[in-house]
């Protein structure tokens, strides 16, 4: 039997095959060029149900360019995300699914798309953030929810044996919400579980969160079950409105994407691949690591030089330099060996238990030789490349 969850740890663990990034587009643009320039191997997107089932029964894939936007990353060694997500007005009233007829259609769509796309190694999602009231209307539920991802589950298994289905993409961590829908029974129905863990602080403050999920999950399953950072970001206007600069920006991207290896979270999408206006003070302008034109932030120039300077790397272990703010991740590659280290406080130096090898920063600009010296930590990462000689 295909064992969905432990092929997703296995194959995704090396820096940069679980690197993603969210994209609001479909068809071929130029974008998608970029995208694999970073090293990004994961687009996540809506797959709009009300855009694709306009006529019930009726399902047009080629008009509104997922077919495009399918052979486009395909070809540029992106794998797919969508999101089966949204209500359909032929079905129901809200911006939720609540009723028989509306499963039973929404199963209908997820197995006819899932049909189409059999092979192409395409992980589907079921909705997006359905514990906000935004996203489920009238108001989240956890029942309604549950019943949706049984009915799409259990039939697009039956088509595809194969298709990876992960849910909920909740927004955060909300254990009491997904312990709700754990007790109904969702940990059966899924190869992964996706979660989006914003939150205003660091990114290295998510560790607990994942230990605390994990210690939650085991209650009620003893499959192996990945955690997926399925949306995840910081934009130019944190959440308590403080404003983060470009550079802030970029060290908590390389952060996130590290610590989250660093905690086995095979699949890491970063939100936004580029801003989504121009409007200084809108936060969904700021997330990106383009300008809405394609002109490439201080965040994309740091996640290129980290998917290349660690290209088939895999974080092995954490070294302890006596301090919890301070992280020194080792990583190897075959023989090869390499640490990423930061600060999470102020800049200060440290020893590192390494004979020689060439120190990198972040946007992997300035590379010097390095014989055993003290390193100095700051918040932004640096890696140092063993030498091996």
């Amino acid at each position: 039997m295909f064992d969905a969850g432990a092929f997703l740890i296995a194959t995704l663990l090396t820096i940069p095959n679980g690197f993603g990034v969210n994209i609001h587009f479909t068809g071929n643009p130029r974008d998608l060029d970029l995208i694999a320039e970073a090293g990004f191997k994961f687009i996540r997107m809506d797959f709009a149900w009300g855009a694709i089932e306009r006529e019930k029964g009726v399902y047009n894939f080629e008009n509104t360019g997922y077919d495009a936007l399918t052979e486009g990353c395909l070809s540029r060694g992106i794998r797919p995300l969508y999101i089966l997500d949204y209500s359909n007005k032929l079905y129901e009233e809200n911006n939720s699914v609540r009723t028989e007829e509306g499963r039973s259609a929404f199963a209908k769509f997820a197995e006819t798309s899932v049909k189409r796309y059999e092979g192409k190694d395409i992980l589907w999602e079921i909705w997006n953030e359905p514990n906000l009231n935004q996203f489920w209307k009238p108001q989240p539920s956890v029942d309604d929810y549950s019943a949706l991802v049984e009915a799409v589950s259990s039939r697009v298994k039956k088509a595809v044996p194969s298709a990876i289905i992960v849910a909920p993409a909740t927004s955060g961590i909300p254990m009491e919400w997904l312990e709700g829908c754990f007790k109904k029974g969702l940990l059966d129905w899924i190869d992964a579980l996706t979660v989006h863990p914003y939150r205003t602080p660091n990114p290295e403050t998510v560790i607990n969160d994942y230990a605390k999920l994990r210690e939650l999950i085991g209650h009620y399953t003893k499959k192996k079950m990945p955690i997926i950072s399925g949306e995840w970001g910081y934009s130019g206007i944190n959440w308590d409105k403080n404003r983060i600069a470009d550079e802030q920006q970029s060290q908590y991207l390389v952060r996130m994407f590290l610590v989250n290896y660093y905690q086995g979270v095979s699949v890491n999408i970063w939100y936004d691949w580029k801003n989504d206006g121009t409007d200084p003070n809108e936060r969904e302008h700021q997330f990106g690591t383009m300008t809405h034109d394609l002109q490439p932030k201080k965040a994309y120039l740091a996640i290129k030089a980290l998917s290349q300077t660690l290209n088939g790397y895999s974080v092995i272990e954490r070294i302890d330099l006596d301090s919890d703010d301070d992280f020194a991740l080792k990583l190897k590659n075959g023989k090869n060996e390499a640490i990423a280290l930061w600060t999470t406080k102020d800049a200060h130096e440290v020893k590192v238990s390494a004979k020689k090898g060439i120190l990198i920063d972040m946007y992997g600009e300035k590379k010097q030789a390095w014989k055993g010296e003290k390193i100095l930590l700051s918040q932004s990462p640096q890696y140092l490349v063993i030498s091996n000689q």
